[in-house]
């Protein structure tokens, strides 16, 4: 920034000496004076000075308030249509608050963005499901339930209903069958996906034009997923690389789909067909994500990213 031509430049550097003494290095005005040995009256000048010459700017960062700039920044880096950084605390004491934030902006987008010739996919997530409760403004467009469920003790919503209760919120129709994300075989897999209420589902795939997912990481592991599975098969998939998940597709670090197991199928969309949808809204906290949601970039399967601040700086680096 270019001085005010009023200003002596000497006088400018004095400022943002001063200022930075005081905003950054805790020093108080008693304690600047006698160390540039200037009036107290001189210093409280000076940081006057720093404030209306744009020296010193302020802000406040409220927590869930979406930083615009980091935005920007992350959305270009990472080349996707839309990227949400939201300020809130990201460590593992605050993960219930994080997710709170993150779904508070995505329903706040969704309600912006969701037309009547929509069709919204939601496949299962803490995040997913947390977005969906605050989502009160839906139009009346199709809502499609992507993967089976998944029972948590610390979860007591269900994806069917949540499916079922969003489309009735809008007056649209809702896509929604009963079944576990994961069958013991490839046989229970068939059985379930010719029900009718899972063809149906199924069959909108297609139609997909947004998709709501949650981002879970294993290396290190942070997933739902992970925990629902035997030892037997977390080995197989880390031998195969596996880094990211969402909502039942595994994905390595190149954003190549990993496959489940010979054991157990995934009642769910497919990593190609996620990737076909125009909108996925992928919602992440936690820096130690920021390879997962690389592998979920290179996938394919991000158009917008939602996440915190600490994790969209992981992702810059």
């Amino acid at each position: 920034m270019s001085a005010p031509a009023a200003l002596r430049l000497d006088e400018l550097v004095l400022a943002a000496t001063v200022a930075r003494r005081y905003f950054l290095e805790d020093r108080t005005k008693v304690q600047i004076a006698a160390e540039l040995s200037l009036s107290r009256f001189k210093v409280a000048r000076l940081l006057d000075l720093a404030r209306s010459s744009g020296i010193v700017r302020i802000t406040i960062a409220t927590p869930g308030a979406v930083d615009a700039e980091l935005s920007v920044l992350v959305r270009d880096r990472l080349g996707l249509a839309r990227a949400l950084v939201v300020n809130t605390d990201d460590t593992d004491a605050d993960d219930a608050t994080a997710r709170d934030h993150l779904a508070d902006v995505a329903a706040t987008l969704l309600a912006e963005v969701l037309t009547p010739v929509d069709v919204l996919g939601l496949g299962w997530s803490r995040a997913v499901l947390a977005t969906a409760e605050r989502l009160t403004r839906i139009p009346a467009c199709t809502v499609v339930q992507m993967t089976g469920g998944l029972t948590s003790p610390d979860v007591t919503a269900s994806l069917i209903d949540t499916v079922d209760g969003l489309a009735r919120r809008g007056g649209g129709r809702g896509c929604s069958f009963y079944a576990p994300m994961f069958v013991s075989d490839p046989a229970s897999a068939e059985v379930i996906r010719r029900q009718p209420e899972t063809a149906a589902a199924f069959a909108r795939f297609p139609d997909l034009t947004r998709a709501v997912v949650g981002i879970g990481s294993w290396q290190p592991v942070r997933s739902d997923l992970y925990d629902v599975l035997t030892a037997d098969e977390r080995a197989a998939l880390q031998r195969s690389g596996v880094l990211a998940d969402l909502s039942g597709t595994f994905l390595d670090a190149a954003g190549n789909p990993v496959t489940m197991p010979q054991a157990r199928r995934v009642i769910g969309i497919t990593a190609t067909q996620l990737a076909a949808v125009p909108d996925v809204i992928c919602l992440a906290h936690g820096r130690e994500r920021a390879a997962a949601v690389r592998a979920a970039v290179r996938a394919g399967c991000v158009t917008t990213l939602v996440t915190t601040a600490a994790l969209a700086q992981e992702l810059l680096n």
